[in-house]
């Protein structure tokens, strides 16, 4: 998907965020979210009357801390597919847009964080289409199936196969479980390719240490 530089230029410079451990977003990936806690009910509703738009960041420490610090870069995306619940849920999609560095975070009187943007460094980024050239798609399968293998678990490999380079590596990073500093350096890594070979490290070592008793896990929560 192409994007003019208009649609980029017109990104605003003050986002609401929604810290998730363990959750990441990239360009041109989509990520489902129940959404439950009375604040981010307000996030996502305010985002549907203002520019439509929710920042993905992952907060730092232990999970612990009332307010935890946040990570210098995080994804923005686009909501879709809107569900209300009886039970007063609202299940969206985020399409994943461009990501964003943190420039600070502002002092809100909204029950929810918002923070000051830079899109500036992300000009290639987006909205999933570049930078794909260069991807070992056979050396990351090869890599993603050892992992599976040791930990019990299937794929649908054709389906899989049959993704565009770029679509592959960045869901292959969102749903793959690793641990927070692991997943916010496959959001970082300048390119495709460069995430691909990432993952694919990340994948083969996680794969040695089940072989050798330690499992590499972090939840995937995406529920809030």
């Amino acid at each position: 998907m192409t994007v003019e530089s208009k649609t980029f230029e017109a990104l605003p410079s003050v986002i609401p965020v929604f810290p998730l451990a363990g959750a990441i977003l990239l360009p041109g990936t989509s990520l489902p979210l129940n959404i439950f806690e009375p604040r981010y009910l307000r996030m996502v509703r305010d985002a549907i009357e203002g520019h439509n738009l929710i920042g993905m960041i992952q907060p730092k420490g232990n999970g612990h801390e009332t307010v935890p610090d946040l990570y210098g870069t995080g994804c923005v995306g686009s909501i879709s597919d809107v569900q209300e619940t009886d039970d007063g849920r609202i299940l969206i999609r985020l399409k994943g847009l461009s990501r964003f560095d943190v420039t600070e975070e502002l002092g809100v009187t909204t029950p929810y964080r918002q923070v000051r943007t830079n899109w500036e460094p992300y000009k290639a980024d987006p909205w999933g289409g570049t930078g794909s050239k260069g991807v070992d798609r056979d050396l990351l399968l090869s890599a993603l199936k050892g992992y599976l293998d040791t930990k019990g678990l299937d794929a649908d490999f054709d389906a899989i196969a049959s993704a565009p380079d770029d679509i592959l590596v960045n869901t292959l990073s969102m749903i793959v479980p690793l641990a927070v500093q692991e997943k916010q350096a496959l959001l970082e890594s300048a390119t495709v390719p460069e995430r691909s070979l990432l993952l694919q490290n990340l994948l083969e070592m996680a794969s040695a240490d089940s072989h050798g008793g330690t499992d590499h896990h972090s939840p995937d929560h995406r529920s809030h």
